[in-house]
């Protein structure tokens, strides 16, 4: 089935596609694909807050300062400046539609909401709703969207390809519906909000986290991806073996929380004189480094010096949450592992979201703006999807005319693919992520990674090539792809920055480093 009547194709309804969603539907008409596990995905589980220039004591120069500093040489210093100047005006935006941040009722406040501060920023920036923001903010922007009259909500279809013409527009997307039954979305515009690539990994802070689904669809369609070798590891994911993941926020640490192993001993003042609050990288390579020295599975964060009343105050997501799993946290350090959290590579963008594909368009964790560098610094991300969902639909209020060609077609099968044999390489391909291309990585294990990779691959290209389409079956695809060309990129890079770190190149390496660029065309030399 093929429906011509969408003006700007949204996929994806985290913060970022629900942002861009509203800025655009006053101008033009917006249908948002919206499927249900998107209440499970990134957005949601944010509980930190969002980085600012806030407070009368901060400026905006610092907060670029300490950006520049966490992403470790390779950030695009004109992307940070937009961003963090971009802030400000972003906040009072959001508390216009009104998202419930959490005020600051003390006597000498500087600010009318409280301010924390997280690792890696030199000030209190971070305004947030109690310890459960990304929720507060995508239930107050969802409200705004299903009131909005030009704004069509599809939460029954799931983007499976882009659509591409012969001139090699961008022209929508090509959806599966429940029943497995193809629909082809034809749109002016077409925008990716879709998400990161933690899923590529076994452990993940999200429930339900993208696998970099819409990184290779734009890659089909020729557009370059950028960086995909730095993938942030979250220091502090809740240690459950039995239970589902959950983030312990990085505002924790920046109250006062402290990092101890099984002994009871703290270790970070050894490894940085900033501590607990050393920038993410830093801090999960520590307590990677302390597990294997002391052949822990995972280690302690410790806020009980706190007190209970401070705990619920600051916490009570947190607090509620460790209580349900059996853990007081009043009285018990929470056990910690780090986990992957954050994709800081994605489809190349501008300031504007344009990809190096024509009316395509990608916004948030899904995109690569330039801003994180080799490392992105706690907060900055949701703030990252509220400046550029803005600034993208600021390019796209107006309608640019698109000459009319052919499309291309879509090449599928018929023959079934069962759902375990899809299941059991996605496992292989998750523990060979996990074991060989982490927190730390080897030229020996990348080899490893990179030859059972290529075994995968090899076993499922020929099942595609003859498959009937489904959602699980395109998703690994695309997830397969993206692993290999995330092991190309950290093999060829001969250095250790920011989140990429291996022990046989372990120094910076050139004086001016630059992003690691790659196209889809790069799995046929391998």
């Amino acid at each position: 089935m093929t429906d011509r009547t969408h003006e700007v194709l949204v996929i994806g309804g985290g913060v970022a596609g629900l942002v861009l969603a509203l800025e655009v539907a006053d101008h033009r008409r917006v249908t948002l694909l919206r499927p249900a596990s998107d209440d499970q995905g990134a957005s949601r589980w944010a509980q930190g807050g969002i980085a600012a220039v806030l407070s009368p004591q901060d400026d905006i120069e610092a907060h670029v300062a300490d950006t520049l500093v966490a992403g470790d040489g390779l950030c695009d210093e004109l992307a940070v400046r937009f961003t963090v100047e971009q802030g400000p005006s972003a906040i009072e935006w959001l508390l216009s539609l009104g998202v419930p941040f959490t005020p600051d009722a003390s006597a000498d406040a500087s600010y009318p909401y409280h301010l924390t501060r997280e690792g890696g920023h030199g000030a209190r920036r971070i305004i947030h709703a109690d310890d459960a923001t990304g929720r507060a903010v995508v239930e107050t922007l969802k409200q705004h969207v299903e009131a909005h009259p030009n704004i069509g909500l599809c939460g029954d279809l799931t983007a499976i390809g882009l659509i591409a013409d012969s001139t090699g527009f961008c022209r929508g997307a090509r959806c599966l519906d429940a029943d497995g039954r193809l629909h082809e979305l034809l749109a002016e515009d077409t925008v990716l909000a879709s998400g990161g690539a933690s899923g590529l990994y076994r452990h993940t802070t999200s429930p339900q986290p993208a696998s970099g689904e819409g990184m290779m669809m734009a890659a089909e369609l020729g557009a370059e991806l950028m960086n995909l070798e730095f993938q942030q590891f979250h220091p502090t994911c809740l240690y459950d073996p039995e239970g589902p993941a959950f983030l312990v926020s990085e505002a924790v640490r920046g109250e006062g929380g402290l990092l101890i192993n099984t002994a009871g001993e703290r270790f970070m003042p050894a490894v940085d004189a900033r501590a607990e609050l050393a920038p993410r990288d830093i801090v999960a390579r520590a307590i990677d480094a302390e597990m294997q020295r002391t052949g822990s599975d995972h280690v302690f964060l410790d806020i009980r010096h706190l007190g209970e009343t401070a705990i619920r105050h600051h916490f009570p997501t947190i607090h509620a949450h460790c209580a349900s799993r059996g853990l007081d946290i009043v009285h018990q350090p929470i056990p910690v592992v780090p986990a992957a959290h954050y994709s800081c590579g994605g489809i190349t963008t501008d300031l504007g979201g344009a990809t190096t594909i024509p009316r395509l368009h990608a916004i948030g964790e899904v995109a690569c703006t330039g801003l994180h560098g080799a490392n992105r610094m706690a907060s900055n991300s949701l703030l990252e999807c509220l400046v550029y969902a803005r600034s993208c639909a600021r390019r796209l209020h107006t309608a640019e005319t698109a000459p009319v060609a052919e499309l291309t077609p879509a090449l599928w099968g018929q023959q079934p693919v069962s759902l375990k044999s899809i299941e059991d390489i996605r496992e292989a391909m998750r523990q060979l992520m996990s074991a060989r291309v982490a927190i730390v990585r080897t030229d020996q294990g990348l080899e490893e990674a990179a030859r059972g990779l290529a075994q995968l691959h090899d076993r499922l290209a020929p099942r595609v090539r003859d498959a009937a389409p489904s959602v699980p079956l395109a998703n690994l695809w695309h997830a397969l792809r993206l692993a290999r060309l995330t092991v190309a990129c950290a093999r060829a890079r001969r250095e250790s920055r920011g989140l990429h770190f291996n022990p046989d190149c372990p120094v910076h390496g050139d004086k001016t480093p630059q992003p690691s660029r790659v196209h889809l065309q790069a799995l046929k030399a391998m």
